[in-house]
């Protein structure tokens, strides 16, 4: 895994994501995305991924992970990629996320 993908993507790849009806999935506890989130995200706790896993492939969509520091959503990739899912992608900590979706008004 290099720096890159653990800690998050380039905006511009994420922008695109977004832009072509990308899901955000927040994989921080309940707990945390409570505290603050990603208006129309979904929260589905990193150790949840596998229970949602075919759930998520079938809404045939890109997906954008985010955490609170991009470790998490690298595992949710890595689960994820392991069970057959393309365009995954690692949107890392959330407050950044959130300036990236904000910018292309998701």
């Amino acid at each position: 895994m290099s720096l890159f993908s653990f800690l998050g993507l380039g905006n511009t790849k994420l922008k695109n994501a977004l832009q072509r009806g990308a899901i955000i999935i927040d994989v921080r506890s309940p707990g945390e995305y409570d505290s603050g989130k990603i208006p129309d995200s979904l929260n589905i706790p990193v150790d949840r991924i596998p229970i949602n896993a075919e759930r998520l492939k079938a809404m045939q969509r890109p997906i954008i992970f985010c955490c609170s520091s991009g470790h998490r959503s690298n595992q949710a990739i890595q689960y994820m990629t392991r069970n057959g899912a393309k365009e995954l992608y690692n949107g890392g900590n959330w407050h950044r996320l959130l300036r990236i979706a904000k910018s292309v008004n998701y």
